[in-house]
């Protein structure tokens, strides 16, 4: 059971709340659009979680072979730092993850469209090809991209663009290019989530890392998470005003307030004390674009 608990610890569950945000909210959209397959929700679901898994596995892998995960490190302690899992054991499971991703994003394209190799199949294969590299590139291999400075980036791409119009694709066939808004405003949201995790842990990461808070300096950090927490709300707004929507639409910014809590948590908060500060943008973040997509249902 001790094993168990520390494979699971290493999934890091609190992580995969923030992963299917994007999932959903292309899902909610293309409902509201008139399409809606549970199936292929629930494949999408499930692949978009296995991918997560396989990302917070491979990094926890990857820090701990370039010393990251040292004792001077703000947040948890995962299961390779402390020794209750091997880098054998920790090896081997990553294999298993990208044969389990893999295995579950062919299933979803072979259900979701006529034909897996067809046109539309063949562009969602590469993408999940994609995600697979990305998920292990972040700090694995020569030249992890999470170590360059680039983890804003990816996790923008990944998590928000992606994911949400991927989402919605997987629905309608076909791309409405106005969900490019909501989908940005969940990916600078999901932003928020690591560039907090990366002030927190600014000192030690110092020592072998690029990141935007080592490059903006905490203050200047502190002001980026502002953007990345506030301008999505005009994002989600112009997408409203695009599609001619009535007043009842616009209660997602009765949101605004938690989130200005949060940030004043985040501006007041120093080192260990920010880790509370990741879980509370993940839930507010999987809350708001439920709320948004359900107003657009309505």
């Amino acid at each position: 059971m001790s094993k168990i608990r520390a494979y699971i610890r290493s999934f890091r569950l609190r992580t995969l709340p923030l992963s299917v945000a994007g999932i959903v909210l292309g899902t909610m959209l293309a409902a509201a659009a008139g399409e809606f397959h549970a199936g292929r929700f629930a494949l999408a679901v499930v692949t978009v979680l296995l991918l997560q898994i396989l990302s917070n596995v491979a990094n926890e892998l990857g820090d701990t072979l370039r010393g990251t995960d040292s004792d001077e490190r703000q947040g948890m302690v995962y299961s390779l730092q402390s020794g209750e899992i091997t880098i054998a054991a920790m090896k081997r499971l990553i294999i298993w993850l990208v044969a389990l991703s893999a295995l579950s994003g062919v299933a979803l394209i072979a259900t979701s469209f006529e034909a897996l190799f067809s046109r539309e199949g063949l562009t969602m294969l590469g993408l999940g090809a994609l995600a697979i590299v990305a998920a292990l590139g972040y700090t694995l291999g020569r030249r992890p991209y999470g170590y360059m400075g680039l983890g804003d980036l990816f996790v923008f791409l990944f998590f928000g663009l992606l994911s949400t119009i991927g989402g919605y694709f997987l629905m309608c066939w076909q791309v409405d290019w106005s969900v490019a808004l909501p989908a940005a405003a969940c990916g600078l949201w999901s932003v928020g989530v690591l560039n907090i995790n990366n002030i927190r842990d600014i000192e030690s990461d110092r020592k072998n890392r690029i990141t935007v808070p080592i490059l903006l300096g905490v203050r200047g950090a502190k002001i980026y998470q502002c953007v990345l927490e506030l301008l999505p709300f005009v994002l989600l707004s112009i997408y409203c005003a695009l599609h001619c929507g009535e007043w009842a639409d616009y209660l997602f910014w009765l949101l605004l307030p938690l989130y200005i809590v949060h940030l004043q948590g985040v501006w007041q908060a120093q080192g260990r004390q920010l880790d509370a500060r990741l879980p509370q943008l993940s839930i507010l973040t999987i809350v708001a674009c439920v709320a948004f997509g359900a107003l657009q249902l309505l």
